[in-house]
């Protein structure tokens, strides 16, 4: 767990990347020798404008040090999120941000097993595969029937019913998510 000084650490230099890279296309220094972020791990970096989503991409595991993910993923969500056209500099001063530090994912054999609100959720079936971060479930007040349809066939690509199919790996993990409007 990061405390609330680190917590503010990875936000400034999730931000600073940004602002960085889409203005200068560079990617600023970061100097640390708090062990906290030399761990490794998943991070999801989020931005909003005006309350609405404007980029979200992440990775669940990474042998890079978290300060280095947070970099990359921060550069990722404002440039290559499919979804969006790329974050410009007039919109620098609307963003705000959130990271998410996951836990090591695990298989649980069951839906049941799911707590909203605390897991983020993974399914995987072939090559499909769709994830959902914790918030997600609390944002939107889904049940989880709701929410595991949602992330089957609107994340995965898959049928809404596809999580009980057995051929389907439900994995679930946490995350620590802290934001600059926190």
């Amino acid at each position: 767990m990061l405390n609330k000084e680190e917590q503010q650490a990875l936000l400034k230099l999730a931000r600073n990347t940004i602002e960085q890279y889409v203005t200068k296309g560079m990617i600023p220094r970061f100097d640390s020798s708090d062990p906290a972020f030399s761990q490794t791990g998943g991070v999801f970096v989020t931005i909003h404008n005006s309350g609405q989503l404007r980029g979200c991409i992440g990775i669940i595991e990474s042998d890079e040090s978290i300060y280095k993910t947070v970099e990359e993923m921060a550069i990722e969500a404002a440039t290559q999120d499919p979804r969006f056209e790329p974050i410009n500099e007039y919109e620098l001063k609307d963003i705000d941000l959130e990271v998410s530090v996951l836990t090591p994912k695990r298989r649980v054999k069951s839906v049941d097993e799911i707590e909203l609100g605390t897991h983020g959720v993974i399914v995987k079936k072939g090559f499909a595969s769709g994830i959902f971060l914790p918030q997600v479930a609390t944002e939107t007040g889904w049940s989880r029937k709701e929410f595991m349809e949602h992330l089957c066939e609107g994340k995965a690509g898959l049928s809404k019913d596809a999580y009980l199919d057995p051929k389907t790996e439900i994995y679930v993990f946490e995350a620590q998510v802290f934001g600059e409007k926190d």
